[in-house]
């Protein structure tokens, strides 16, 4: 990410949280009304950098919840990747007297006392996208560790009949996010068996590109230009740092990811990165507004929850949850995929720069 990419993404961090927060202030103007009205939804994003939260999560959440409850109003902030931040902005909710909140954790281990303390006060946690530590009340995913499985299988497919003589560098998403560790495992799963050997491995907080760059820098110093055949990168924004750091050094070989971010669409279109993996988040996000509303009403979510998960500690069990499942994309599929279900539009992906590659790869 470029200096002037983080000043933007910055800059809009911070018009976000202090717009959300002038929001926050004006509801709990009047002590009368921080004892909660029953129709407010709180709503908690960890960061901006990925941009799926901003242009998908938050505005398709937001409209289910109005569609279900046009009385009903969220209360919106973004951590920008801050656990304190998040933290504050939770309390926030919790004083205001807001009785449902669907929580996407910066830092899942530091939830657990928030969680309990929201609980005393009849406070409803729906954990999203990321599993939060805590007595929560509903938890809507995907199946994670398959999701690493996929990634690992994208990463052998691309590399094809060298696989097995192909050694592989592994750039792991945040320590401080849960699912971090089981794309993490279920990639090990495929590509230890499935490569030669994994020769360099790091984890890079806050799914930083710029600590992706620095980090494929650092394996190609290590290792040298012909030391690996193939980069596994939890996800596309540090695909395209990872990408970065191979084109400055003249180097060409698969690299996979995950998001289907429309920057790393273009790569793929563009022989530069070989797949993402495809989370519809329509259905995610769309379960857990029904599951936040039948929770405000007081309604069973039994409908919504058709299986139980154990939090990462194993402290807290038999959590109603529902697990998506993802697929992965290549230039082979993008049209019968992202394309068709709307994600983005072909105009979107294909601007003057990608026009030659979308028509050849049958995008329309």
């Amino acid at each position: 990410m470029n200096g002037m990419t983080r000043r933007v993404v910055i800059g809009t961090a911070a018009v976000s949280m202090a717009l959300s927060l002038a929001a926050c202030g004006k509801a709990g103007d009047g002590g009368a009304e921080n004892k909660g009205d029953g129709k407010t939804i709180g709503l908690l994003l960890p960061e901006n950098k990925t941009t799926r939260y901003e242009t998908f999560d938050r505005p398709i959440i937001e409209a289910k919840i109005k569609a279900l409850c046009s009385e009903c109003e969220v209360k919106y902030n973004n951590a920008a990747q801050d656990t304190e931040t998040q933290k504050k902005q939770f309390d926030a909710l919790v004083t205001q007297g807001v009785k449902v909140i669907i929580l996407d954790s910066v830092d899942y281990k530091a939830t657990k006392s928030w969680v309990q303390q929201a609980e005393k006060k009849g406070v409803k946690v729906v954990a999203y996208d990321r599993l939060a530590e805590g007595p929560i009340s509903a938890y809507v995913s995907y199946d994670n560790e398959k999701i690493g499985r996929l990634q690992g299988e994208g990463l052998v497919k691309a590399l094809g009949a060298k696989a097995k003589e192909a050694n592989v560098v592994m750039i792991n998403g945040s320590p401080t996010d849960p699912n971090a560790p089981l794309f993490k495992k279920g990639a090990h799963s495929v590509l230890d068996t499935g490569v030669k050997k994994v020769v360099y491995e790091q984890d890079i907080p806050d799914w930083s590109p710029d600590e992706a760059n620095k980090k494929m820098g650092a394996a190609i110093d290590s290792l040298g230009k012909t030391g690996f055949q193939g980069v596994y990168s939890a996800n596309d924004g540090m695909a395209g740092g990872i990408i970065t750091a191979l084109s400055k050094q003249g180097i060409k070989v698969p690299v996979g990811g995950q998001d289907a971010e429309l920057a790393g669409l273009q790569r793929i279109l563009m022989d530069q990165q070989s797949f993402t993996i495809y989370k519809q988040i329509k259905p995610e996000a769309e379960t857990t507004a029904e599951i936040a509303v039948a929770l405000l009403k007081g309604k069973d979510i039994a409908a919504y929850t058709p299986t139980k998960v154990t939090s990462l500690t194993g402290e807290f069990k038999d959590i109603p949850a529902r697990l998506y499942d993802a697929s992965i994309v290549t230039k082979e599929n993008i049209a019968s995929t992202i394309v068709a279900d709307g994600v983005y539009k072909a105009a979107e992906i294909c601007t003057a720069q990608y026009k030659a590659a979308c028509d050849a790869a049958g995008i329309k």
